[in-house]
């Protein structure tokens, strides 16, 4: 079993800050990518930064230089600081991590966070 833990979610007033974490447990044996996706009502989900185990990342243009994803190989988690929140950026944010477990390499999802930026 392979298991997400998210925090970190919240209300925050525009060009407020918040940061997200996803703590990933379970029988694995290595963690190539993680990341974030979000998901807004009525829209489909999108990436919106993700992390390679040798450090690389990628970013939606709609984040970038505002949002800066990070990941603790100790810890098995990931981190998603996000400032100058926008009213836009208002979603649900799903981590995921890209695992090698004793069945191959497979995919797995939190639960996902609210995230509301609103004054």
């Amino acid at each position: 079993q392979v298991q997400l833990v998210e925090s970190g979610g919240g209300l925050v007033q525009p060009g407020g800050s918040l940061r997200l974490s996803c703590a990933v447990s379970g029988s694995i044996f290595s963690i190539f990518g993680m990341g974030w996706y979000r998901q807004a009502p009525g829209k489909q989900r999108e990436l919106v930064a993700d992390i390679r185990s040798g450090g690389n990342t990628n970013y939606a243009d709609s984040v970038k230089g505002r949002f800066t994803v990070s990941r603790d190989n100790a810890k098995n988690t990931v981190y998603l600081q996000m400032n100058r929140l926008k009213p836009e950026d208002t979603a649900v944010y799903y981590c995921y991590v890209q695992a090698l477990v004793v069945v191959g390499i497979e995919d797995y999802w939190g639960q996902g966070t609210q995230v509301t930026v609103s004054s």
